[in-house]
């Protein structure tokens, strides 16, 4: 899957990447992905108006899960490769005082932000677990809803980590995430490129070996559709693009 790299470097080079982003105390959003396609905001500024710039500087995904998300009142919500928390905090207001929000990172720097983050917007319904995303620290069939944002691509085990998300899913439970795929296959060369694994290009997949993998994970209702509209339907995408696509799923009751 990965050519001539060992999984161990791939996800040691990940974690160095967004150490680094959480080090630089951004004044403003990043991304995943090439430029025009990610790069472009993920988020409205109203729905952005109550977060500080310690959250909105550290937003380095290629969507809005949260938006997409059937989030309900009292649910508990998973993200996977939480970041600084800005996804964790959006689906905290949605979750309400009842809700329940886990945030799961690998980067001890970026946990460290999101846990400062918490405690400036007292978000007491909101915590965040180190980990990585193929062992979720997580309790089997504990989670409503579970969310990510351009983080699953830059896992090397992906059938995996489908697994762990059927596991934590209660029946009935959903997924909502944006990821970077691709129609085709990445060049071997960039699969073999440590920068290009943490730019969220090399470790894209075929968006249909992505529904595919959820499906064989146990997960039905499938869907993945362009984050951008513009692309309009999958077909119209390029053979060899990468895109910033929205993925949704649920766990059979």
């Amino acid at each position: 899957m990965t050519d001539t790299l060992e999984e161990d470097q791939i996800y040691e080079a990940v974690r160095e990447h967004y150490a680094g982003r959480a080090s630089q105390a951004a004044a403003s959003p990043e991304c995943c992905g090439p430029a025009g396609d990610c790069c472009s905001p993920n988020y409205s500024d109203m729905t952005l108006v109550s977060l500080p710039a310690t959250v909105t500087g550290l937003s380095l995904g290629c969507g809005d899960p949260v938006s997409q998300a059937d989030i309900r009142e009292g649910d508990t919500v998973l993200d996977l490769g939480s970041g600084g928390g800005i996804d964790c905090f959006l689906a905290a207001k949605r979750a309400g005082p009842s809700g329940r929000v886990i945030g799961v990172d690998m980067t001890g720097e970026m946990l460290e932000k999101a846990r400062a983050n918490a405690g400036k917007l007292n978000a007491v319904n909101v915590e965040f677990r180190e980990g990585r995303i193929e062992a979720l620290p997580v309790d089997d069939a504990s989670v409503d809803v579970l969310i990510s944002n351009c983080v699953i691509n830059l896992s090397p085990d992906k059938p995996t980590v489908f697994r762990e998300i059927y596991r934590v899913l209660k029946p009935g439970g959903r997924v909502s995430v944006s990821d970077m795929v691709i129609r085709g296959a990445v060049p071997s060369e960039m699969k073999g490129d440590l920068s290009a694994w943490a730019a969220c290009l090399a470790g894209a997949i075929d968006v249909r070996e992505y529904v595919q993998g959820l499906e064989e994970a146990g997960l039905v209702e499938v869907e993945a559709r362009p984050r951008d509209a513009l692309h309009g339907v999958l077909a119209s995408i390029p053979f060899g693009t990468p895109f910033s696509a929205l993925i949704s799923a649920k766990k059979p009751m």
